[in-house]
């Protein structure tokens, strides 16, 4: 393969993924991620928006000084003070990126930035020169690009390279491309723009028309785009983004068509998404391609004998080369602490100190005790709510008692506390979920609406814990709360007061959309 073949995949779940409502990360969440697209090999990590919240800033300067074979990236609008904070959180980065961009549509540009198509070149041009004094790794977009007008786009994309951007991104910001147009469109611009040789040019594409993956593979093969910006399980604003996981099987599995090399350790793959779904709350759907529970799975008698005989029959690619069997019974209750730490640390679990340490492992001996087999998810889910009780929390889950029976009408009493004092309420509902959360509210008093409930079985079996999410909306605002417990009405109670904390929180994030 010559370099011209080579193929670089941008992760940006931390930074565009983070979009989705209620997908809100802690600091140690995102370093914990970062880490773990660092053992899949992913050449560049978006890890924020270094001028958008201090949180992000913070997160972002702590995954450059975790991260050292990656390239570290902070988005920036295109102007001095964002690029500024931006060099300031990747400082301590082995390997960095400013990625600066300002919209080009017409619409955008009028709408949005009222700004003259002469005002936005210069202030392009300006953000790239700014950009300069802090590294020479520099990727440049134009928001809405798919809906901008092709001679703009010329002058601009010629004028930014001219400057030193070094990466071309071309961005399908509302999912309006299709593929064919999408890919020519690309191509155009490399023909026309006399120095488009002298940076590489990358794409990305959201999933409005679930043709996200579709467009990202007709700017790489029409377009000759070398960088595809993608999320692990699609994660993103609206209908998400391009999946990681997607693009990366399908250019390793048909790589007699595609011929471009990868640097990706695929077998990290589903521990990537499984983290990022347990920790975000966001469930991965059965059917989802890769990473679902039901990638590899073969109901029809005709599939199940064909996979018997020869896997190739109704395989393309085989599960263990994206992670699926590495997914085994770890640890038990006879597990001592250094087994236990071993496994975190195999996870890219870092806890700060020995007493985190020692806190996880009590709760894994509880769980052990209720529960005879312990997953990698049990540890993660775990070790998650070990992280949101370090944080203070406002709300906290003491204990629940609930009676349902057929004819009843199902009722709660719960214990939580409220800044550390205890509180005992009761409550009834349609079910036991229901009656639990009429509880919590009686003393909670939130406003919040409940907009969306959903439960997962965190592994195989009856045993499993059970995983809830709530996503909770008060006053625009909109989060989602996780639990575990094997007792899902447990889960659900967690679920709810975690958030019930994030929107208790005062910290908001405000993100550009790209």
């Amino acid at each position: 393969m010559t370099n011209a073949n080579r193929l670089i995949i941008f992760d940006t779940t931390l930074r565009d993924g983070e979009q989705s409502p209620g997908a809100s990360m802690t600091k140690d969440e995102k370093v914990r991620i970062a880490r773990q697209l660092e053992r899949m090999r992913v050449d560049v990590i978006e890890a924020g928006f270094a001028a958008a919240s201090p949180g992000d800033f913070e997160a972002i300067r702590a995954i450059a000084g975790a991260v050292r074979e990656s390239t570290i990236c902070s988005l920036s609008r295109a102007n001095d003070r964002d690029i500024a904070r931006a060099a300031e959180a990747l400082a301590p980065a082995e390997r960095k990126r400013i990625h600066t961009f300002i919209a080009t549509s017409p619409l955008h540009m009028r709408m949005k930035l009222r700004m003259e198509p002469e005002q936005v070149l210069e202030q392009a041009k300006i953000a790239i020169r700014c950009a300069r004094q802090y590294t020479d790794d520099i990727e440049f977009s134009p928001e809405d690009g798919s809906r901008s007008d092709e001679d703009f786009l010329c002058r601009v994309l010629e004028a930014v390279i001219a400057e030193g951007a070094t990466t071309i991104n071309f961005p399908d910001t509302v999912g309006y491309a299709v593929p064919e147009v999408f890919g020519a469109t690309i191509k155009r611009l490399r023909e026309r723009i006399p120095n488009s040789d002298k940076a590489i040019w990358s794409v990305h594409c959201h999933n409005d028309l679930g043709l996200a993956v579709a467009n990202s593979l007709a700017g790489v093969m029409i377009g000759g785009a070398r960088q595809i910006e993608c999320t692990i399980n699609g994660l993103g604003e609206r209908a998400g983004n391009t999946a990681l996981e997607e693009v990366v099987m399908a250019l390793r599995t048909r790589g007699d068509h595609f011929k471009l090399e990868l640097g990706i350790d695929t077998t990290q793959i589903v521990a990537a998404s499984k983290m990022v779904s347990q920790i975000t709350g966001f469930a991965v759907q059965p059917n989802k391609a890769v990473v679902g529970a039901n990638a590899f799975a073969h109901a029809s008698g005709i599939h199940q004998d064909g996979i018997l005989k020869a896997r190739e029959t109704y395989e393309i690619m085989r599960a263990e080369d994206v992670g699926w069997a590495a997914n085994k019974i770890v640890l038990g209750k006879l597990s001592g602490r250094n087994a236990f730490k071993e496994r975190l640390r195999e996870l890219g679990i870092a806890l700060d100190s020995e007493a985190e340490v020692n806190a996880a492992f009590a709760r894994f001996k509880e769980l052990a005790d209720r529960k005879s087999e312990i997953f990698d998810e049990d540890i993660m889910a775990l070790v998650s709510d070990e992280e949101h009780a370090q944080e203070g929390e406002h709300y906290r889950f003491v204990s629940l008692a609930q009676r349902s029976e057929t004819g009843e009408i199902p009722s709660a009493k719960v214990v939580f506390a409220i800044d550390g004092k205890e509180f005992t309420c009761e409550g009834e509902g349609d079910g036991p979920v229901d009656a639990t959360v009429n509880a919590i509210e009686k003393i909670a008093a939130s406003g919040a609406e409940l907009v969306l409930f959903s439960i997962n079985a965190i592994s195989n079996g009856t045993q499993s814990q059970g995983e809830v999410t709530m996503r909770l909306s008060r006053s625009g605002r909109i989060v989602n709360g996780v639990g575990s417990d094997p007792d899902i009405i447990v889960a659900s109670a967690k679920a709810y007061l975690s958030g019930l904390n994030k929107l208790h929180s005062k910290i908001e994030r405000v993100n550009p959309q790209q």
